[in-house]
Order: structure tokens, then C-alpha cells, then sequence
């Protein structure tokens, strides 16, 4: 399917969605999107005050009660239709996530299956959001525990999945009850808008979701969550960031969730199938250009094996071809802006000059656009700033160990704990490993492993609380329990 981009840009809501309407920033303020593969702006968007932050709460508080008592069936419902119709707008929200982040094309179908997944699971899980009945021990009370929605929500999505990372967080935030505000990523917030129209498209009351997209992201934290009537805040993205927000969301004694920074580790042991064990880097490295939480960050190689691990990675690496996301058989697009590509650059030269070799890659590319060449690293010293650093690119720096012990301490000496991945021909291994990592995620003998049925979420500073699964469901309901008793005991 084609579609037309002017047509397609034309159907994206450029306001504010606060109640039951788009409107304009009250100061009449706007932003500019641009694409990272051409740096040409393609949309301008309203941006959001601090008033019009408010006036979203205002609308989210002014119906939460009443969508709490809407049944879980209804809000089943709702979502159900909103996983059918991303289907049906699917080449349109890839179209746009290509756009604006510079994914290529065929990953950013893979983000339209992924993202609407959450829809599909949560819509199921809506209505299994179950309390528990038991007697007390001493027998003298019946107790009942119920689960209600935590309240008023404010949601604050990254840039790069822009789809995903929006249904991952207001998909339960409507099977559960809560009423929403959502603040976007400044630099992707064109399927956020688009998705939010789906969202009203499939039925959602006015007022259940707002969208407020601004260039100020404190500018809408900020008031938003002085606000008594919030009860929660979920935000995906740095951990310098998140942590900013957790001071300021201890003052309403907010409930958080918190999916921060990664530094995830790749483990490659001497009994690895080592084209199985390629074949994960590829997915754990190359995906979304590397610029994901989840990327592979460290390939940590026993020095048995490191040498032919590299030499295959680096042929496969040298294989893909860099460009415009939209054109088709292109594997590797820009990097967002030319913040990110100067970031990668920086941290691969400061490699280079600590003595590492690039096998693959290691340069910028030519504009126009924000190109960097996918790269491989050997002889990298275990205190370069690519190893200790998060990457958020297409750069794999390669260390070796020589036993099981080193490799987990190397392996966990980072202030980081979301994802990490073992390749090994022992079973055993995965028990030991999964005993010694500390991290949320472990993918054994897999590289690709986000799915909307399990928890996600990590450890130390990689931040608090799990989305996805039976767990993400908790994160946004309270506990009630109810003493009853018992009618049969004097």
C-alpha cells in the first residue's frame, strides 16, 4: 500500500486534545517536526503552556469518576476496536513513525504489530482485573480485596517508538479506570496525535485521554504534577530525567513508573552457536538503529571465540545499507537529530583514540540528514566512555572475559539493570546467569525479547515498576481491603 504523505500529514490533528475537542496552545505557540533523513520540517504543531497543561488535568478529573465506573467490558471493548483499527491504519502510522524518527519502513510496520499488541492484551486482561476473597487465619474476619484505578494519570512517552511506547502506557491506563494526560516526545509526536484521533475513533470518551505536545516538556510536568488531583506518573526515558520527576512526585506522593536508561550487556560464551549468537546481536543491536533502552551495548565475547564473533558481526553489519527510512530494502536510518548522531560520533572516537579498532564502520556519514555508519569495535578498553556510556546507536563495542565469574561481574558493573542477553549451548548457564545478572530483562539465546505479554522494566537506575503483562495492569490500580465480620463468630 502507498500512501500519499501530503494526504496522510493532512489527516494528523495538529492541536491540543483537552476534553472533547482539538484546540490551539492558548499563547498561540507552536513547534516545528522535522525528518532526521532530510532535516526538512513536515508538520508544525500547537504547543502546550503550563495553562493548557492544566486545563488537560481539569478535563481528566472532570470524568474520572464516572469512566471508573464504566464497566470492564466497555473499556474492553473500546480498546479491541482501537487494536482493529491501527491494523487498518497500519502502512499510515509506519508512514509517520518513518517520517519523524527515521526508522525504516519495515521496522516500523514491526512497531505498528508490536504497539497494537498492548491494545489486543490489554483489552483481555481488562476484565480479568481480579480482587481476592479469604478468611483471616484467626477466623474471625472474612476478608475481601478489591482493585480500583489508581486516578488521574500523566503519561510522558520517548521519541523512539513513538506508537509502542503510547499504548504501552495508556492501553492499561484504560483497562483499568484511570483518565490520562499525555505528553509526547517534541521530536515524535505526530503518531501520538494520530493515535490519539484512533483512540476517539474507537469510542473513548472525551476527556478519558488528553494530549498535550509541547516543546516544554517541565513546562507541563511541572504543574501537572504539583497538582493534588494526580495520583500517578509514568515516564519513559533518561534516568537523569526520571529522576526529577521522582523528587517532584514525592511531594503528592505520586505512584510512579519509571522505565529509564539502559547499558545492556551481550553476553557470548566459548559453547555459543556463534551464527545464533550473530544473528541476536543483529536484532539486539541493529534494531530501531540502536536507538532503544533494550540495544545490546556491550558485547562481552569469551576470548576463545571473540575474534570470529567480530569478523561475523562486522560482515553482517557491513551488509546493511544506510538511508532514507521510506526507501525500500534500506535497513539503517538517521539517527533523530544531530544531537544524537554528534553523541555516537563523540563516543566512538573517543574509542578510537583509546586504542579500539572499528572493523566495520566508524564514521559519520554525509548529509543531508542524520547518518551515521553502522560500526563494530575491537580492542575496546574496558573504561572507554562507548562502554560505560549508553550507546543509543548503531555501535557495538566488543570486550572478552575469560570465566563465567568475570563475565557476570563485567556484565554488571554499571549503574544500569534493564536488559541484558546470554548466548550458550548450556542450559545450566541460563539458571546461573539469570541468578547472577542484575537486570529486569534476559533474553537466552534470543536478542529481540519486548512482547505485550511480559513484565517489562529494570533494576538500579534503570528505573521502578513494570509495564506489560499481568504486572502492567497492577501498575495502575490500588489495593482496597474490606474487613468483613464473620457472621458466625461470637
Amino acid at each position: 500500500m502507498t500512501v500519499n504523505i501530503e494526504e496522510l500529514l493532512a489527516k494528523v490533528p495538529t492541536g491540543l486534545l483537552i476534553g472533547d475537542s482539538w484546540r490551539d496552545a492558548g499563547a498561540g505557540e507552536t513547534f516545528t517536526v522535522e525528518n532526521p533523513a532530510t532535516g526538512e520540517t513536515i508538520a508544525t504543531l500547537a504547543s502546550a503552556t503550563s495553562d493548557d497543561a492544566m486545563a488537560a488535568l481539569d478535563a481528566a478529573c472532570a470524568v474520572q469518576d464516572e469512566w471508573a465506573r464504566t464497566s470492564a467490558r466497555e473499556r474492553s471493548d473500546i480498546l479491541r476496536r482501537a487494536f482493529d483499527l491501527v491494523h487498518e491504519r497500519a502502512e499510515e502510522f509506519a508512514t509517520l513513525m518513518t517520517l519523524e524518527m527515521g526508522k525504516p519502513i519495515a521496522e516500523a510496520r514491526g512497531e505498528v504489530t508490536y504497539g497494537a499488541e498492548y491494545l489486543r492484551w490489554f483489552s483481555e486482561e481488562a476484565v480479568r482485573d481480579y480482587g481476592r476473597y479469604a478468611p483471616t487465619p484467626e477466623g474471625n474476619l472474612r476478608m475481601i480485596t478489591v482493585r480500583k484505578p489508581v486516578g488521574p494519570c500523566l503519561l510522558i512517552t520517548p521519541w523512539n517508538f513513538p506508537l509502542a511506547m503510547a499504548t504501552r502506557k495508556i492501553a492499561p491506563a484504560v483497562a483499568a479506570g484511570c483518565t490520562m494526560v499525555l505528553k509526547p516526545a517534541k521530536l515524535t509526536p505526530l503518531t501520538s496525535q494520530y493515535f490519539a484521533q484512533t483512540m476517539l475513533d474507537a469510542g473513548l470518551p472525551a476527556g478519558v485521554l488528553n494530549v498535550v505536545s509541547s516543546s516544554s516538556a517541565s513546562g507541563i510536568s511541572s504543574p501537572i504534577m504539583a497538582d493534588p488531583r494526580l495520583r500517578k506518573v509514568s515516564f519513559t526515558g533518561s534516568t537523569p530525567v526520571g529522576k526529577t520527576l521522582m523528587k517532584a512526585a514525592a511531594d503528592n506522593v505520586l505512584r510512579t513508573s519509571m522505565e529509564l536508561g539502559g547499558n545492556a550487556p551481550f553476553l557470548v560464551f566459548a559453547d555459543a552457536d556463534l551464527d545464533e549468537a550473530v544473528e541476536g546481536a543483529m536484532g539486539a543491536k541493529m534494531r530501531n538503529i540502536g536507538e532503544a533502552c533494550t540495544a545490546a551495548n556491550r558485547f562481552i565475547v569469551h576470548e576463545s571465540v571473540a575474534e570470529e564473533f567480530a569478523a561475523k558481526f562486522a560482515e553482517r553489519i557491513a551488509d546493511l545499507t544506510v538511508g532514507n527510512g521510506l526507501d525500500e530494502g534500506v535497513t539503517v536510518g538517521p539517527l533523530v537529530e544531530e544531537k544524537a548522531r554528534d553523541s555516537v560520533a563523540s563516543l566512538v572516537d573517543d574509542a578510537l583514540a583509546s586504542g579500539a579498532r572499528a572493523v566495520a564502520g566508524g564514521k559519520k556519514v554525509d548529509g543531508p540528514g542524520y547518518f551515521y555508519e553502522p560500526t563494530v569495535l575491537i580492542d575496546v578498553p574496558a573504561d572507554a566512555r562507548v562502554v560505560q556510556e549508553e550507546i543509543f546507536g548503531p555501535v557495538a563495542p566488543v570486550i572478552t572475559f575469560n570465566t563465567e565469574e568475570e563475565a557476570i561481574k563485567l556484565a554488571n558493573s554499571t549503574e544500569y539493570g534493564l536488559a541484558s542477553y546470554v548466548f550458550s549451548g548450556d542450559p545450566n548457564r541460563m539458571w546461573r546467569l539469570s541468578d547472577g545478572l542484575e537486570f529486569g530483562l534476559m533474553g537466552f539465546n534470543s536478542g529481540v525479547i519486548s512482547n505485550a505479554a511480559a513484565p517489562f522494566g529494570g533494576v538500579k537506575q534503570s528505573g521502578l515498576g513494570r509495564e506489560g503483562g499481568a504486572e502492567g495492569l497492577d501498575e495502575y490500580t490500588t489495593v482496597q481491603y474490606i474487613g468483613i465480620r464473620d457472621p458466625y463468630k461470637k
